[in-house]
C-alpha cells in the first residue's frame, strides 16, 4: 500500500501536521522526532517533572495542530513554545528546584588552591552559582537563555518559540548573560559566542 500511513517517516513535519488533521496517526511520528529533545529541555530545567510535560506538550500540540503556522521555521519552535508554556505553569517548581541544586551544591567541597588546574575548572564547582543565578533570572530572559542553550535554538527559533521580536531575544539573552557571568565572576571574554548577524 503506497499511501501517507505507509510511508510517514519521510514526510515533512509541516507536512506530517497538515496531514494528521484528516488522519490522527500521522501524528505519532512527530513525537518519535522531537520528542527526546523537548524532553531534554525540560528535564534540564524541571528534572522528573519533565516526563509529564512532555506528555502535556505534545497533546496540547496534537490538540492545536490544526491551527499550526509554519512561518518558514521547523516544527520544532512551535513544539519548544508550547513546552516553554507549559513549564511557565510550573515555573515555581523550576526556580525550586535552581535554589536546590544551589544548596546542594554549595554543600560540596571547593578545589583546593593546589589542584590541577582542570579540576579547579570543573564544571561541578560552578554549579551553586549557576543554579542561583538561574533562580534570580526573569522568567522571560531565563527562557531565551535555556533555549538557546539546552535547546539549542537560534534566534530566529527562539523568537518564534517566544513569539517575540528577534531583538527582543538578543536583549533578554545579553541580560541573561551578563546576571549568570556576574555570579560567577567571569570576564566577557567567558560568553557564549554571540549568534551571527
Amino acid at each position: 500500500m503506497n499511501d501517507l500511513r505507509s510511508q510517514p517517516t519521510h514526510l515533512a513535519d509541516d507536512v506530517l501536521i497538515r496531514e494528521s488533521v484528516r488522519q490522527p496517526d500521522q501524528f505519532a511520528p512527530l513525537f518519535d522526532r522531537h520528542a527526546v529533545a523537548v524532553h531534554r529541555y525540560l528535564a534540564r530545567r524541571i528534572g522528573a517533572p519533565a516526563d509529564d510535560l512532555l506528555a502535556e506538550t505534545f497533546l496540547i500540540a496534537f490538540h492545536r495542530r490544526a491551527s499550526y503556522q509554519p512561518l518558514g521555521l521547523e516544527v520544532r519552535p512551535w513544539l519548544f513554545g508550547i513546552a516553554t508554556n507549559v513549564l511557565h505553569r510550573h515555573v515555581r517548581q523550576e526556580e525550586r528546584r535552581y535554589r536546590a541544586l544551589a544548596r546542594a551544591a554549595g554543600e560540596q567541597p571547593r578545589p583546593h588552591a593546589d589542584d590541577s588546574a582542570d579540576d579547579r575548572v570543573d564544571a561541578a564547582a560552578l554549579r551553586a552559582e549557576l543554579a542561583a543565578a538561574l533562580a534570580r533570572l526573569k522568567p522571560g530572559d531565563r527562557d531565551a537563555l535555556l533555549l538557546l542553550a539546552y535547546a539549542q535554538l537560534s534566534y530566529a527559533e527562539i523568537a518564534a518559540t517566544l513569539d517575540i521580536p528577534v531583538g527582543t531575544v538578543r536583549s533578554r539573552i545579553n541580560r541573561a548573560r551578563k546576571v549568570t557571568r556576574a555570579a560567577l565572576n567571569l570576564p566577557a571574554a567567558f560568553d557564549l559566542p554571540e549568534e551571527e548577524k
